[in-house]
Parts: structure tokens; sequence; C-alpha cells
């Protein structure tokens, strides 16, 4: 079943588009598959068997941790994306991990020894995966001159505006989000504190801007953000 299963989640996915059918199902050989709830820690960065990993379904957090125990979530990862060691290069001196932030997540992985194999069979698969993980480091390098550029606020409303393209839905002229981060989550995707986060939703939610739930975020008018 769950060959079968592997076999239509890499055909779904653009980056395996190169490949033909008996070569998906020897990629399938290779691929690990896992399942995992909310709250569940998927992998470390300092791992022995470094992998690459595929997420299904579901959405996840990579967390990166200075020297000083100090957490910052690195990224989203959605429904499609890569996480791991996309650099193809296992750094032992980083130091983050990925949760489950969805109460289901479904996650396909290979062992980066095998991925790299893989992508010296097929030159065309490795085009394509240098450019898709270009345009994620270059989406990464961007949030970051976002971080250092900007103020608290101005950092929030960002995030909101991409959150709401990205996951929103239009429901009687509003944009309705499934909520899945905390307002500590968001905190830390903006380099904030959590006191400031809360103060600056707050005060959009006063203004009837939008209005914030653990379950749902909703936002009455886009263009005020």
């Amino acid at each position: 079943m769950y060959e079968e299963l592997k076999y239509w989640y890499l055909r779904d996915h653009k980056l395996f588009w190169t490949l033909n059918g008996s070569q998906l199902k020897q990629l399938c050989i290779i691929t690990g598959f896992k399942k995992a709830k909310k709250g569940e820690i998927i992998y470390f960065s300092s791992s022995e068997l470094p992998r690459v990993f595929l997420l299904k379904k579901g959405n996840i957090k990579i967390v990166s941790v200075d020297e000083d125990g100090n957490e910052t979530i690195k990224d989203i990862i959605q429904k499609g994306d890569l996480f791991g060691e996309l650099e193809l290069d296992s750094d032992k001196n980083s130091n983050e991990y990925a949760k489950a932030l969805t109460d289901e997540i479904i996650i396909c992985s290979f062992l980066l020894s095998d991925f790299e194999n893989l992508l010296l069979e097929h030159p065309s698969l490795a085009l394509s995966y240098t450019k898709f993980v270009g345009l994620k480091m270059k989406r990464i390098k961007n949030n970051y001159a976002n971080l250092i550029s900007k103020d608290a606020k101005t950092r929030l409303l960002t995030f909101l505006k991409e959150w709401a393209e990205r996951d929103g839905k239009t429901i009687d002229n509003r944009i309705v989000i499934e909520n899945y981060l905390t307002q500590n989550d968001i905190a830390q995707i903006i380099c904030t504190s959590r006191q400031t986060a809360t103060q600056l939703l707050n005060e959009l939610e006063e203004k009837g801007i939008l209005y914030y739930s653990r379950k749902e975020i909703i936002i009455e008018d886009i263009s005020l953000l």
C-alpha cells in the first residue's frame, strides 16, 4: 500500500516530472514514508543520517536554535515543499529542527547519499532541483532582508499579507486563514517578543482590520494591512 502511495506522491510533484513510470518505481524503493501528528518533531539537523524531506500534507515549521538556546522560526513548510539537507551538505554545526504544526502530516524522505546518487543519474532532475532550491533560498534571503530593514509592525503586516495570499480563502469579501500558528510562533517568525506580537495583533483587532483566534484569522480588508 505504501509503495503505491509513494509512487503517486512522487509523480504528483513537479520536481519529478522528468522521470518516467519505471524510474519513479525505482525511486520508491529508496523513498521513506512517515506520518506525524501536531507537535511531533520531524527531524534534527544533527542527525547521523541526514535526509531530504518532501512534505505531502500539512504544515511544518523549521526552527533554528542559537548558542544561547533562543529559537527563531526560519521557515514555514507547505505541501509540496522540500526541507532538510537541501544544500546536499550536512552541516553538523547547524542546530535546527522541524516540528509538525497541523494535525496530520505526511512526508516522503530520502537519505542524503541516495538523493545525491539520484541527481547524478538524472541530469534533468538535478537541473530542476537546482532551480527549486535556488528559488527557496532566494525567498528565505528576502525574508531575512525584510527582518533587518523593517520595524516589527511592518514585518507583521508583511507576514500576514503573504500568509493570506498563500493560505487565505475569500468568504463574503473577507479573507479567512486557518490558523495553525500560536502568537509565539508569529513572534518568532517576525523576530520580536511574544508581548509585542500580541500587542500588535490586538491593535489590528481594535481597529477592526482583523479578528484573531486559535482556529482562524479573519481579515476584513486586505488593503488595510
